[in-house]
């Protein structure tokens, strides 16, 4: 297979192109940016050059005499040959700017085009449209012509369009400027604006135009899809945060302020599970969330099972005292965190199978964190549901709400039934600072950013009714990331809460409250 790369890659030469020689690795690596260049464009395709372009890349080669040197590890050697040299005590780091590194990443990305693994040729033609140069046309021709895979094959045939729109023939720029217009790669259009700048044939200048606008039109729609995509996991965030207060505030009528910093209380238990994992588990560590899941929902439980018994229990019916005590609470254990772990944020990583994501089109890109978020939501969600209205304990929850004395009197320890329901919605808190610790930073101020943004979920969609917080949490998300692509961050926030006062004025029941004899009409 070796010599079947090798081969095709020298039937890939530019005429004149020949093995990698001493002056050809001495003309890449001393002179102008565009001498340097242009020898590189010369270059043959072998494996010695390869190496060579790899390690000018790596800053892993010196010049002295006018020759090239490669060092690693403090040992110098002959990039034609290989063998073990010894560096002059005047040599020279070779300096790469910016423009020389983009041209070496793209010499590189042409090289690889063809490689076995389907992966490394993606990422070679992912590089290659950024950079598009009608120097490596034979490459790229000949790459396409060998190329099984259908998707790649599609990839390359854009960038071997993007290559041509350089060329001296009208023909082949307009066929380029027409082949070009199905690409969904932000840096196509601007390599196609650049092109209509330096334009003179009108055929052509017509074409560039039309394929400018078919693309704008696309990433447009890519964008929209981006937006809908990040409403979605801002309002799955949002729900995780705000089913834990349909419990304790839709269901028990308690305002809870501290509910942020029960989340705050998940995140940092993911860290510590985080961290014994790197010491004691390093070749488990992509599982250290599996574990970290449970321990979030019983560190916060606990939490918030020792907060309804020791403090709660005695302000059922004082909503402004509770108010009072719950936000108190709040600020200790932030202090209390900042104790434990310092006012700094921590790191907590992510699995390497929620690292990257799938790209859809050139401007839309998919996180893995996100997509788990989202479907550990829905996970959470189902669960919650199948809690409350299939479970003992939600039988129980829900007849204290109801009825707290009819209750008791049918033999249920309404008091315990409170702590059990407190702790639960606590847990669920929990389970949402897990989640955050995945797409942001960690720290004692981590609650305060969403235990606002949850109660107007939570009265939004309808205080005790867990449907309304799910619409209300993808509502609110889906609608922010849209205004805020239009008017900004900010102003999105006062938009959004200004919508959710009108529609409380309209309706303060909330949109999905039940109706009944004891509901407003």
């Amino acid at each position: 297979m070796i010599n079947r790369l090798l081969l095709l890659l020298a039937l890939c030469l530019p005429a004149g192109a020949q093995a990698l020689t001493a002056d050809q690795a001495a003309a890449m690596a001393i002179g102008d940016s565009d001498a340097r260049i242009e020898a590189l464009n010369r270059a043959a395709a072998d494996d010695k050059t390869a190496a060579f372009i790899q390690a000018l890349s790596d800053d892993a080669v010196k010049t002295a005499g006018g020759k090239a040197f490669v060092v690693r590890d403090d040992k110098a050697s002959d990039p034609v040959t290989g063998a073990a040299a010894t560096l002059p005590p005047d040599a020279e780091d070779v300096v790469n700017n910016n423009r020389v590194r983009g041209e070496l990443d793209t010499a590189l990305a042409a090289l690889k085009l063809f490689s076995n693994d389907r992966a490394v040729r993606a990422a070679a033609v992912t590089q290659l449209q950024k950079e598009s140069d009608q120097a490596r046309l034979p490459l790229i021709e000949k790459a396409y012509a060998v190329e099984q895979d259908a998707a790649i094959k599609d990839q390359l045939a854009l960038v071997r369009a993007a290559a041509l729109l350089g060329s001296a023939d009208q023909g082949r720029r307009l066929e380029a400027a027409r082949l070009l217009a199905g690409s969904t790669n932000p840096a196509t259009r601007n390599l196609l604006q650049q092109r209509l700048a330096t334009e003179s044939e009108p055929e052509v200048k017509a074409a560039l135009q039309a394929s400018i606008r078919g693309i704008a039109d696309s990433l447009a729609w890519g964008e929209r899809a981006a937006a809908v995509f990040s409403g979605i996991s801002l309002g799955s965030i949002l729900l995780l945060v705000a089913l834990g207060l349909a419990i304790t505030y839709g269901l028990m009528g308690v305002i809870n302020m501290a509910h942020g910093e029960l989340m705050m209380i998940g995140a940092y238990a993911t860290y510590v599970v985080q961290n014994l994992f790197r010491q004691y588990l390093p070749g488990a560590f992509d599982w250290y969330l599996v574990a970290a899941v449970p321990t979030a929902f019983a560190a916060a439980a606990l939490m918030g099972a020792i907060l309804e018994r020791g403090v709660i229990r005695f302000l059922y019916g004082r909503p402004l005292e509770t108010l009072l005590a719950t936000w108190g609470i709040s600020l200790m254990l932030m202090q209390l965190v900042r104790t434990l772990f310092g006012a700094q944020n921590v790191g907590v990583e992510n699995p390497a199978w929620m690292s990257g994501g799938i790209l859809l089109m050139g401007n839309v890109q998919l996180p893995w964190n996100r997509i788990v978020i989202i479907g550990f939501a829905v996970a959470v969600l189902f669960g919650m549901a199948l809690l409350i209205s299939r479970s003992r304990l939600g039988l129980f929850v829900r007849g204290v709400t109801q009825n707290r004395a009819i209750a008791s009197c049918m033999g249920v320890n309404t008091a315990r039934v409170d702590t059990y329901a407190f702790a639960l919605g606590s847990g669920i808190a929990g389970l949402a600072g897990c989640a955050l610790s995945q797409v942001g930073n960690v720290g004692p101020d981590l609650g305060q950013a969403y235990i606002v943004d949850a109660f107007m979920v939570v009265v939004l969609g309808g205080v005790g009714q867990l449907a309304g917080t799910v619409y209300a949490a993808l509502g609110l998300g889906v609608l922010n990331k849209f205004i805020e692509g239009w008017a900004g961050a900010v102003l999105a926030k006062i938009a959004v809460l200004v919508l959710i006062v009108v529609v409380i004025q309209k309706r303060p029941q909330g949109l999905f409250a039940v109706k009944g004899r004891s509901a407003e009409a």
